[in-house]
């Protein structure tokens, strides 16, 4: 090959622009996702919401593995304040309560998260169906949703408890009831806005079923509206079980969880508020976090908040 034949850099030149143009034509090929993604990290707050998250998590994963003490151990140190050795006080029982209250951050966070798995899946499949059929079916799968959503969710929830009586499955089977209701909704609305698409219309003219283009065409392009709404229901349901349990309805001691380690602090309230001080504040801290998140993530899907 002679030198002639071989071609460098110097080869190429950029005919009708300027060289500079290039990092223009660069940024215009990012994906949409990729779009997203640069929208969400420049957003402050989301960023604390997710920092606040990643500590939460990794404190409920190590601490109970890490600590000297059992959740249910009885120290023989009975309802102590904050002390280098016990950071969150004991309770009346002498358990230490830092322990427990990461032990509480594991229930609630599993609660939550798999309510709200349950909640995706029931209301996208619901919601596509619905959406992509449309007509008399639409109609009545519709107004199944308005009958359960006119029912206070709440009642339902205690009701079927008090069926199922306590626990960690009865309690994630209460809370999806009638939260993939919320999730199929926007699916729907998603879905029956897509389906007119010129793409959907092609691959319908060239034969695909209804769960070929429910997976590869609809869900997709409606994802970001699902991750969004999911996010948004992990906390609503982690506040749905705090209380529930707080209320006597959660999961049964020894087992810790928010709920129930506040309505054990309120009883101690005057004489040891600290019982009721951390269970609260990590309920209100968990929350905070994943709407900051959900916020963030909304805000970076909508191209009109992008910067």
């Amino acid at each position: 090959m002679t030198e002639e034949q071989v071609l460098s850099q110097k080869n190429f030149e950029i005919v009708g622009g300027r060289e500079e143009d290039t990092d223009v034509l660069s940024e215009k090929s990012i994906s949409f996702w990729g779009e997203v993604m640069r929208a969400f990290i420049r957003n402050k707050l989301a960023i604390v919401g997710i920092v606040i998250l990643a500590i939460i998590a990794i404190m409920a994963i190590f601490v109970p593995i890490l600590s000297p003490y059992d959740y249910a151990e009885q120290t023989g140190v009975y309802n102590s304040p904050p002390t280098a050795e016990f950071w969150f006080g004991t309770d009346n029982l002498g358990r230490d309560v830092f322990v427990r209250s990461w032990v509480g951050a594991r229930i609630s966070l599993l609660i939550g998260i798999s309510a709200a798995i349950i909640n995706l899946v029931v209301g996208v499949v619901y919601g596509s169906v619905s959406g992509l059929i449309g007509g008399r079916v639409d109609n009545i799968m519709m107004r199944i949703c308005d009958i359960l959503n006119s029912v206070p969710e709440l009642l339902i929830i205690i009701l079927l408890l008090v069926v199922l009586q306590q626990g960690l499955v009865p309690m994630i089977i209460a809370l999806s009831l009638t939260g993939w209701i919320r999730m199929a909704r926007i699916v729907r609305a998603e879905v029956m806005s897509l389906k007119a698409q010129e793409y959907v219309l092609a691959s319908r003219t060239l034969g695909a079923s209804a769960a070929h283009l429910i997976r590869r065409h609809l869900i997709p392009n409606a994802m970001g509206s699902i991750i969004v709404t999911m996010t948004l229901q992990i906390p609503a349901a982690i506040f749905n079980e705090a209380f529930l349990s707080y209320i006597g309805l959660g999961v049964t001691p020894p087992l810790a969880s928010w709920g129930t380690m506040a309505s054990e602090g309120n009883e101690a309230i005057l004489t040891a508020p600290w019982r009721l001080l951390f269970p609260a504040l990590l309920i209100s801290i968990t929350i905070f976090g994943f709407n900051a998140v959900g916020d963030g993530l909304r805000d970076a899907l909508d191209p009109k908040l992008r910067k």
